[in-house]
């Protein structure tokens, strides 16, 4: 055989590998409103940048005549490329084969893109639709989802660990994306669940759709297991690529700096009005950040879940900075079991890939009551105490307004390892609320005793002063001042060294 027809069976067959399951199930997918594996592939990566790794793979099965049906590539697309230049692994389950379902074969696949991502320190990207274990494989499934599972835990906190939920995600395949650092779904296109609505229906007599069962918006809002909800699949992947934008390679790289045309010394007039002068009056804590940060741009992290905390990233300078703020706008910014896990988490990842916190406060307190206690309000809020204390990057805390009792203490103070304490004029340091405490301190009092008490410790502790004279305050600023000031907090502080004792790990509060 000469080369010519070499080459070109060669290129048959690598036609072949690349149409899948075939036309008709590519039609069917289309037909769903779901693009193909390569599609998703061809519109996350860089144009032209994407190597792909085992194209020509089969199972190996013969259970139930599955030696008869080959496919190759056997239903996972995977390889690597690049993002804004960057390198990035990834792979994506082909639907049109076998369902996307999961073999050991194709599960060796997916361990050999984890394993050379970490390897070489790059993130890895997993974009799901999928079916679950392939059934006429047994126990060489499940073996493959162990595999995967284990290389996701290994490579938590070295490596950024992305997961796409492009169409059904059930049983043990939940299980990965739920070990990643981010969750992305798709509205009414996406669905995960350990088990389907058929089991629920058979097991509980409850009947429930797929959508409200594990749909992205009730993943979103309910469990807290997504972080973000796109229209589209196109939304989605444009979404991988603004998220890495914000973050680094790995756990030893910093995040590359942005050129900045946003000037850093700029003020603006409008936050001098923005926290009304009644404490209990509401305000929107985003107004605030983007007001602050470059280009007044924020990226936020889980919009829909445990709305009184405000996650996500901005630049400041330049430079990456995660912002974990109260938001008096929902709840009054309380904590609650949501909102500390919410927190705790984005507080870790934050550390484990030398991200500044920037914590803006403004919180009464924790949510009290008989399903907050029953649920566990005091393991989960040490889980924000534990994260703030154990995290060793940068730490800036702005006290906006209200930080009170216990809330105070686990929302970065100083005492729990903040570098730079600020705080507005408008600051209430203190155990409780002015009327709270007068109404403990004075129960027997008479009326005309109370509100005298009521305005001596609204002198007294209602302000940042105390705090300050004390040291917890390293500076009162004034709102106008607070991109200036927290540009130059991040500044002071990047190089910070800390090491915490050496041990195995902590005993988080989980």
């Amino acid at each position: 055989m000469d080369n010519n027809k070499i080459y070109e069976e060669f290129l048959a067959k690598d036609k072949a590998a690349e149409l899948g399951g075939g036309e008709k199930k590519i039609e069917k997918q289309h037909a769903s409103g779901r693009m193909t594996a390569r599609e998703r592939i061809e519109m996350l990566l860089d144009k032209g940048t994407f190597v792909e790794f085992d194209k020509f793979v089969t199972h190996r099965c013969t259970n139930f005549d599955m030696q008869d049906n080959k496919v190759p590539g056997d239903g996972i697309v995977s390889g690597c490329g690049k993002i804004d230049g960057r390198q990035v692994y990834v792979y994506a389950y082909d639907f049109t084969v076998f369902g996307g379902s999961l073999s050991i074969t194709n599960a060796n696949k997916i361990v050999k893109v984890q394993t050379m991502a970490l390897k070489n320190g790059a993130p890895v990207i997993a974009l799901n639709d999928s079916g679950g274990a392939r059934i006429q494989e047994g126990i060489d499934s499940l073996t493959g989802y162990a595999n995967i599972f284990f290389q996701n835990t290994i490579a938590s906190g070295v490596i950024p660990q992305i997961s796409a939920i492009l169409g059904p995600c059930a049983g043990g395949a939940c299980y990965s994306p739920a070990l990643t650092d981010f969750i992305f779904m798709v509205n009414e296109k996406s669905h995960m669940f350990v088990t389907g609505p058929d089991v629920v229906k058979a097991v509980t007599h409850e009947e429930v759709t797929k959508e409200e069962l594990g749909g992205a918006y009730t993943h979103n809002s309910k469990s807290g297991v997504a972080h973000f909800l796109g229209n589209t699949e196109e939304e989605v992947l444009m979404g991988i690529r603004e998220l890495l934008s914000f973050l680094p390679s790995n756990n030893l790289e910093d995040v590359p700096p942005r050129a900045v045309t946003d000037d850093i010394n700029r003020e603006d007039e409008r936050l001098q009005t923005l926290i009304p002068a009644d404490p209990n009056v509401p305000y929107d804590i985003k107004e605030l950040i983007e007001s602050v940060a470059d280009d007044n741009y924020f990226f936020e992290i889980m919009p829909h879940f445990a709305k009184n905390v405000v996650i996500g990233f901005v630049r400041l300078g330049g430079r990456t900075a995660g912002i974990v703020a109260n938001q008096p706008a929902f709840l009054a910014g309380v904590l609650d079991i949501d909102a500390s896990d919410k927190a705790a988490r984005f507080i870790r990842f934050c550390d484990c890939f030398n991200i500044p916190l920037i914590t803006l406060e403004d919180v009464p307190g924790f949510l009290p009551g008989c399903t907050q206690e029953h649920n566990g309000i005091i393991r989960h809020g040490a889980k924000i105490v534990y994260a703030y204390v154990e995290a060793t990057v940068p730490k800036i805390t702005l006290i906006l307004r209200k930080a009170y009792g216990g809330a105070y203490i686990v929302m970065s103070s100083k005492q729990t390892g903040s570098d730079i304490n600020l705080a507005y004029p408008s600051a209430e340091i203190a155990v409780m609320g002015a009327q709270g405490a007068v109404n403990i301190l004075y129960r027997n009092a008479d009326e005309e005793e109370k509100e005298k008490a009521l305005e001596e410790y609204t002198a007294n502790f209602a302000n940042p002063y105390q705090a300050a004279e004390k040291g917890y305050i390293d500076e009162i600023i004034m709102p106008r001042q607070t991109r200036k000031k927290l540009i130059q907090a991040l500044e002071m502080t990047q190089n910070k060294i800390r090491v915490n004792p050496h041990k195995k790990h902590g005993n988080m509060p989980l």
